[in-house]
């Protein structure tokens, strides 16, 4: 697999780095302007989760009320998914998807 290098990254990614950490196959991301970092070797890849999700229209959710719409200023931090963005709303990731929320998995 080709590296996704993000260029001009200073920061040092790492237990207690102030960045959420976020389990990825078989290694630790990190949650960082809206992008995943991965620490390889003496660079940062950029990363994006590859499990689609699924449709799950009855998700309850508690953390944020049924009105809620996720964007750009909505609060959550967004999470590169696949082919389209989810928001991290407490330990797990939704998608809106037709008039709902979809739940698209722990992290």
């Amino acid at each position: 697999m080709s590296c996704k290098v993000h260029e001009g990254h200073n920061h040092t990614h790492g237990d207690g780095c102030g960045h959420k950490s976020i389990k990825h196959d078989d290694h630790m991301d990190y949650l960082h302007d809206n992008h995943l970092h991965h620490v390889h070797g003496e660079h940062i890849d950029e990363h994006t989760l590859g499990h689609a999700g699924s449709c799950t229209p009855d998700h309850a959710c508690n953390e944020h009320e049924s009105s809620h719409q996720h964007g750009d200023s909505c609060g959550h931090a967004s999470v590169p998914h696949g082919d389209h963005t989810d928001y991290l709303v407490g330990n797990h990731l939704h998608h809106s998807h037709g008039g709902h929320c979809d739940d698209h998995g722990t992290v």
